[in-house]
């Protein structure tokens, strides 16, 4: 299913609230225009960092969340899992290709482990709803992790066994845990989508309030100023 766009027309916010109205909103709607508005991208390179890559719906919102985790150097958007080489996005919203929206994460160990970042991704979606976060539907919205490295699916395989059976879900965690294979950034329009698209639909009724919630929850791990 392709994601599906905010429309607001001439309702306001207020009444919409007071109606109970779910505001059906997702991140494949996207324009030439929101295209354009571009930020500075992150450039630090460091030879002491590590990667881990997650997919936990739209990848805006994961990014959003991971870029303003203490300890982490830089967070890219794209694509993994899939059948196809070099994948555009309008191939991945089909749900054909195998591939899922992921965010590729460089971070520090010295500052933040695999573990923390674990639990971030484990806490920050929800992991037992197949193929879907909420409006956003079909196999590229899956929950996964795609492990760098035995250590890491060890790790990932023993947190998701210890979650399942402390009852933190009603239902059963359905995260995939996978090798990665093959990282394929996605379109440049795409990274550093909340910095450049604040007022943007999507970015205003699904991922702020997500980062006001991860906010409360990790404020002991957030980077320091803006």
């Amino acid at each position: 299913m392709r994601k599906i766009a905010v429309r607001l027309g001439t309702v306001s916010v207020a009444r919409m609230v007071a109606l109970g109205v779910l505001v059906l909103s997702s991140c494949a709607q996207t324009t030439a225009e929101q295209g354009k508005a571009q930020m500075p991208k992150e450039t630090e390179t460091r030879t002491d960092t590590k990667l881990a890559t997650f997919g936990a719906g739209c990848f805006w919102c994961v990014e959003a969340v991971f870029q303003r985790l203490r300890g982490v150097v830089s967070v890219e958007s794209g694509y993994a899992g899939g059948t196809v080489a070099n994948p555009t996005y309008k191939q991945i919203c089909t749900g054909t290709t195998g591939h899922a929206e992921v965010c590729q994460i460089r971070y520090d160990p010295a500052k933040v482990s695999f573990d923390e970042l674990l639990e971030v991704f484990w806490k920050t979606h929800d992991p037992t709803t197949l193929n879907r976060q909420g409006a956003d539907v079909g196999t590229q919205y899956r929950s996964v992790i795609f492990y760098h490295d035995d250590q890491q699916r060890v790790q990932a395989q023993r947190r998701k066994q210890e979650l399942d059976k402390s009852g933190a879900w009603s239902a059963p965690i359905v995260t995939e845990i996978s090798p990665l294979v093959k990282f394929y950034k996605a379109e440049d329009y795409h990274q550093n989508y909340f910095r450049a698209n604040p007022q943007q639909g999507y970015c205003q009724f699904i991922i702020r309030p997500k980062l006001e919630k991860f906010e409360k929850v990790f404020q002991d791990k957030l980077k320091k100023g803006p």
